[in-house]
Parts: C-alpha cells; structure tokens; sequence
C-alpha cells in the first residue's frame, strides 16, 4: 500500500457547511448560548464562494473559546450531528469511494473541523481514518485551549496529511486528494492525483492553470458544470429548450406531472426517428429535471455532438461489445438519484417492422430495474417521423405552414417485478405503446413511398427481413 485518498468536508464531500450543523447541536447540547452574531452570514457567504480568511480566523480561535469544555461532550455532539451531516453527503461521493477501496487505498477525511467534531462522521461514513484540527486535552479531560499539532488549514493541512502518510509509510506522490478551495492548493499540488471539486472561484483558476481535473460528486461522472454557479450545462440547455426552437413542427405534451421531480426513475419510450431525442429533451425540460441518456457509440464518436452529449451525461453504449458497462454507470446514476433515459428497441424499427402494432424492446430497462427498484416511467412518441423520417439526412425545417404535430404522453410511473426480465419487457413496452395514439394499433399495409421513408439513405437491403430483425441491431 503506497497511496491513499484525501477528501475535504465543507463543500467538497459534503453540500455546503458543516459549522452550521454543528453549531446548532452546540446550541442544542447546552455547550454555547447560541448562534455568534454574523455567524448566519458568514455560513451562507461560504456555502456561495467558499473559505474567506475572515472566517478561517474566527475558526482559528475557536480553540480558546472551547477551554473549559469537555471533550466527552464535544464527541457526544458530533455523534449527534451524523445523522444531519450525512443527509448532506454528495450523492456519487460513494462512487469515488468505492473506486479507491477497490483499489486498496484508504480513504482519509482531511479537514478543518475540530478532530471530536467530525470523527464521528468520519467513522459513519466508512473512513479509515481521519486527519483534523486536534484541541489539547488536560488532565480533567477538559479542554485547555491551546491545538495539539497544525490548525489543519492550507499549509497546515499539508503538513498534518504529511506527517499522516509518513507514520504509514504512504507516498503522496501516489496519493489523491480532493477539495473544492483554493487554500488547499498546498495539498493538492503535494500528491500525484489531485482533484478540483466544486471549485471556488479563485480554484476554478488555479485548476485551469495547473491542468487539474474538476469534478462534481452532485451529479453523475463526467457530467460539466459551469464554475461557480455550480449549474449543469444540460439544465442551462434546459432553460433555452422551447417548442419555438423548431418551428417546423408542433408539440403536444401529455400528463408531464407524472415524471416524478426528484428521486431516482427511469424514462423509456419509443423509437420512431432521429427527431425523437429533440422531441424528449422538450418533454424532460418540461419536466424540469436533467436526465441522463443512453446512447449510441455513433453518437458520441461525432465530432462536437459527441462532446456536448458527454458534458450532459450522456451514457456511451457499444452494442458490439456486449459489455456491462453502460448498464452499470446507469445503475450508479440511479442509486445517486438521477434519472436515466433510454429507448429498449435500441434503434429506429424499419421496414414493414415500424408499422407493426406490438412494439419490441431490447431487455436493457427492465434489467436497469432489476439492479435499482427504480420506477419506470413510460412516454408515448408519435409523428417524430414526420418531421426528420429516416430516409433524410437533416430534418425537413422548411416546412413552416404545414408543421407535422409531435405527440408525447407520460404513463403513470410502474414497478416490474424483477422475476423475468422477458415479461418485465413486454410490460415496459407495453405501457409504452398504451400512451400511443388508436392508430398505432391499426395493422394496415404501408404504401410504398411509406415504407422506403423507414430505411436510411442508401439501403439495399431485404425489406421484409427487417420483420425478423432483433430490436436495436443496425
């Protein structure tokens, strides 16, 4: 073992401040009269940018205004705190966790707070150890306001880390630290991995300029963010995402409400044409929640698109090689509460297999079910082919006067069984197909000009074999 893992508390492993939980648990526990005055101000300026010196100061002499106190107390106050503390957690903080136990580094809260404070969580949250402010104890097991070792702060918290590895024989060089302030930049530049997470505006620079990787453990790996504001690139899209962009078609959206707000759950619809993840990314804008898609290799190869796709989260799938990867990073998606959003037939049907009644699905969503107990929420495309059929290129964006009219309609949320992931499918597409329109379900023979529109440009293919094709094979 010669590396370990350093993550940072306020605003890195945890969404916002600490001290204001621990305060009011003080507070709670007889150990303060109360809030100090400014100290609400002074929590939310952090909570927006971040440490300021002002408040590392105060933090600084926090030490003498806890002689007296006991130490006993301040560790009941801090076992008393996890419960709130952990509600704060970033949700993909397990993932990058886990990543490092897998590994066999240990994983080690380094941070301001006073060491009996946060042991506790530390100890709640799986960590092998934790390295803090530490206050010096008499013999009465009282505080006697002088620090035992470095104000774990900027250099200081170099130096405790340091003085950490060394005991243990751990090389920094071959360690990871995270942290979201600029006054850790002494420790990240010591260790060979450095992580930027939900950087504060002066960290934003200093990651630019040393070329250190930004992350954000409040959304799914690889997912951008715009610095300090701390928005998603797909929620900006989101707010610019409105049927007037594509005036050469008409919308009608259906029972939206039914997508949940919050929480883990799975979108799944239909394919009827490369319109149709425009037509969806209205529909999930409406619904006012990011979604993480399912996708294509082809699609995230393209030059641009490939990269806008990823920044939004976008999960790469490579149907050739059969590997469980995508369905895992989904299923993480899942578990930190997002929600992911792919189509079971996997591609457009075509030939005489796009007008047939029974829609047929690949078994990927009921399986992402199976591993989460997420619900699956059903949506209902139609007339998506209308407006960019699959014999085109580009969409018809001439058509002005007589748009096509796109239809998509929610189902009520449902659970599948998990048993059969056959019957699990069968009941996936069919809710799908109940928020079609009647006419869906009409067999009837398509014209000839009808059924050369479902092929791609250049098909020289067997038309009627497309009946037999499995669903998403291209």
């Amino acid at each position: 073992m010669t590396g370990a893992a350093f993550f940072d508390l306020d605003r890195t492993l945890l969404a916002g401040a600490s001290g204001e939980v621990f305060s009011a648990a003080m507070t709670r526990a007889g150990l303060s009269s109360g809030p100090v005055p400014g100290e609400k101000f002074l929590f939310g300026l952090f909570n927006r940018v971040g440490e300021t010196l002002p408040a590392m100061a105060i933090a600084r002499q926090a030490v003498v205004a806890a002689r007296g106190r006991s130490s006993a107390a301040v560790r009941a106050v801090g076992e008393e705190a996890v419960a709130e503390l952990i509600e704060m957690v970033q949700p993909f903080a397990e993932t990058a966790f886990a990543a490092h136990r897998d590994a066999g580094r240990p994983i080690v809260l380094a941070t301001t707070t006073p060491y009996d404070l946060v042991k506790p969580l530390a100890d709640a949250l799986g960590f092998d150890d934790a390295v803090a402010t530490r206050y010096s104890v008499g013999a009465d097991g009282n505080y006697d306001g002088t620090l035992d070792g470095p104000f774990v702060w900027s250099a200081g918290k170099l130096d405790a880390i340091s003085a950490w590895a060394a005991d243990r024989n751990i090389e920094l060089a071959d360690s990871w630290a995270y942290s979201d302030s600029f006054y850790d930049t002494p420790m990240l530049a010591a260790v060979g991995h450095p992580v930027v997470v939900n950087p504060d505006p002066r960290m934003v620079l200093m990651a630019a300029a040393r070329r250190w990787p930004t992350v954000n453990l409040d959304v799914s790996p690889g997912v951008v963010k715009i610095p300090v504001i701390g928005l998603e690139v797909q929620s900006l899209a989101q707010r610019f995402a409105t049927p007037a962009a594509y005036p050469y078609a008409r919308f009608d959206f259906a029972h939206v409400e039914r997508i949940p707000v919050e929480g883990p759950c799975i979108l799944v619809a239909n394919h009827r044409s490369y319109f149709d993840v425009a037509a969806l990314s209205l529909l999930i804008a409406k619904a006012g929640r990011p979604a993480r898609f399912l996708g294509k290799k082809e699609v995230f190869d393209a030059p641009i698109v490939g990269q806008i796709a990823a920044a939004m989260g976008g999960i790469r799938v490579d149907r050739a090689t059969g590997s469980g990867e995508p369905l895992q990073a989904a299923a993480e998606a899942i578990a930190g509460g997002e929600m992911v959003a792919l189509m079971p037939e996997g591609t457009i049907p075509r030939g005489p297999a796009f007008f047939e009644p029974e829609l047929n699905g690949r078994w990927g969503a009921a399986r992402l079910a199976q591993m989460t107990g997420a619900p699956i929420v059903p949506v209902g495309l139609w007339g998506t082919e209308k407006v960019w059929p699959r014999s085109a290129r580009v969409p018809n964006m001439l058509n002005l006067t007589d748009r096509p009219r796109v239809k998509l309609s929610v189902g009520e949320p449902l659970i599948t069984t998990g048993r059969s992931l056959r019957a699990d499918t069968k009941k996936i597409m069919a809710a799908i197909s109940a928020q079609l329109p009647p006419e869906s379900q009409e067999r009837r023979q398509p014209t000839h000009d009808e059924l050369m529109a479902t092929f791609p440009p250049g098909y020289s293919g067997d038309p009627e074999a497309e009946l037999t094709r499995r669903p998403g094979e291209d």
